[in-house]
């Protein structure tokens, strides 16, 4: 009988990084690309939810960076920002990390469990920009001028917000299924601003993609037990309306790179790996529209 072993990712590692002394620790998974850096340093992604998404994109660049002239893709190394769990996502502290002040104060999502915060996406992009990335340049070459983000559901929320609050931090935005509705839209606070800026950076490029599914329900869904309470659900969010009103008043502005997808056949989960090679093609790749 032959012996089992461990499946390993190619290129990958894995190591936990707490943002201040005694802090909780995020988890950082980490693709390196093979051989020697450019001369301007490596492209890098940066990811949310990174125990969700890393495999996906570290294998999405790995396929498609070794056949370029076929795909558009070049090389990029992978920064995925998770949480030291095994499970997908750990919904708490997303929460807090991932959603724009004041926040707010919610019940548990469990029985038992801990009241759930929000708000704490300046505490989140300060780790990133001050611990996060000195360490990633520690330990590879990294190109600072080829930097982008990807987020997704309530990550697709701390993108934008972080776009309009901090436009230096990165030079392309992905953000798929942002929940733009979120505590009575208070990320059109900061958009306002962003539009008023007189010193805004220009040339950053931003996509925001939505699944087709994810303001009416998918075929399977109807007549499910929970139809009734997934419509509500939708009329409440209207996550493609809003997602792409926002992508259209971004489009207004002669100073950024705007592109809006509507990606068929994919509900508020299911959009997922296709938003992912999306979000690579567009920072990496050649973007063909």
């Amino acid at each position: 009988m032959t012996q089992d072993h461990p499946v390993v990712l190619s290129e990958a590692v894995r190591f936990d990084l707490p943002a201040k002394s005694g802090a909780a620790p995020y988890r950082i998974f980490l693709r390196t690309p093979p051989g020697d850096a450019p001369p301007e340093g490596w492209p890098v992604l940066y990811m949310l939810d990174g125990n969700a998404v890393f495999a996906t994109a570290a294998d999405a660049i790995r396929v498609q960076a070794a056949w370029p002239l076929g795909t558009g893709v070049r090389e990029a190394a992978v920064v995925a920002i998770g949480y030291p769990t095994e499970a997908a996502y750990d919904s708490v502290r997303r929460s807090w990390d991932y959603s724009p002040p004041p926040g707010a104060t919610y019940p548990p999502h469990v029985a038992g469990g801990p009241d759930v915060l929000t708000g704490g996406a300046d505490e989140f992009l300060a780790f990133i920009e001050e611990t996060l990335k000195p360490e990633i340049s520690r330990r590879l070459p990294v190109n600072p001028a080829r930097q982008a983000i990807f987020g997704h559901s309530f990550g697709g929320l701390f993108v934008l917000y972080a776009l309009f609050n901090h436009p230096e931090a990165f030079a392309t935005w992905t953000a798929a299924s942002p929940t733009v509705y979120w505590e009575n839209f208070t990320l059109l606070r900061s958009a306002e601003r962003f539009e008023a800026r007189a010193d805004r950076p220009s040339g950053k490029r931003v996509l925001i993609s939505v699944g087709e599914y994810e303001q009416t329900l998918a075929p399977f869904q109807v007549g499910a037990e929970d139809e009734e309470k997934r419509r509500a659900g939708h009329e409440r969010s209207r996550t493609e309306e809003n997602a792409r009103a926002m992508s259209e008043r971004l489009a207004a502005m002669d100073d950024l790179e705007v592109s809006y997808e509507l990606i068929p056949c994919e509900t508020h989960m299911t959009v997922l790996p296709t938003a992912i090679n999306q979000a690579i093609r567009f920072a990496f790749g050649a973007w063909i529209r």
